[in-house]
């Protein structure tokens, strides 16, 4: 079977911002369907009463990747997703807040510099790999929580349309 290519590719005007504003989250078994069209997802739909959590995120310190791998061997592709990003100030409520994280599958919108909005954790979620507290020495050091979210999925993620972002918290 030929996968037939659909486009080229040219660069653009170099617009183009590293990092994430923001982003949202959700246990994986409170979302009863996501809508996809053309690698877009146009809704999402939530079990009843809940929603997604905002995380308001500190300049240049967050970031998500989105790898694909594939298997010349095996004829199988899969793509890693990863989330990384701190949280000031250690606190008892982010320390609970972690322990519920940890325990659940999730999924994840993130809101990119270029106010773009990603999927990540589409069909199996993304757990909580890794969260540590730290201090710091000096006064001017960070004291505060950081965060590692990791997932697997079967393709890229997804862009998800500004229409439904403004639904995730309702």
């Amino acid at each position: 079977m030929a996968c037939s290519l659909t486009q080229s590719y040219l660069q653009d005007c170099r617009l183009n911002y590293g990092g994430i504003k923001e982003c949202y989250v959700i246990e994986l078994d409170n979302i009863s369907t996501i809508t996809e069209a053309a690698g877009v997802i146009t809704a999402i739909t939530k079990v009843s009463l809940k929603t997604f959590k905002k995380y308001n995120l500190i300049a240049h310190t967050a970031e998500a990747e989105d790898v694909l791998s594939s298997s010349l061997e095996n004829g199988t592709s899969s793509s890693k997703q990863s989330l990384k990003f701190p949280i000031n100030k250690m606190t008892i409520s982010v320390r609970n807040e972690i322990q519920l994280l940890a325990q659940n599958r999730l999924v994840w919108v993130i809101v990119d510099n270029n106010s773009t909005n990603w999927l990540y954790g589409k069909e199996f979620g993304m757990v909580l790999t890794s969260a540590g507290g730290k201090t710091g020495k000096a006064l001017n050091d960070r004291n505060g929580f950081e965060f590692v979210f990791e997932g697997e999925e079967k393709v890229l993620a997804y862009e998800v349309d500004d229409a439904t972002l403004a639904t995730l918290t309702t």
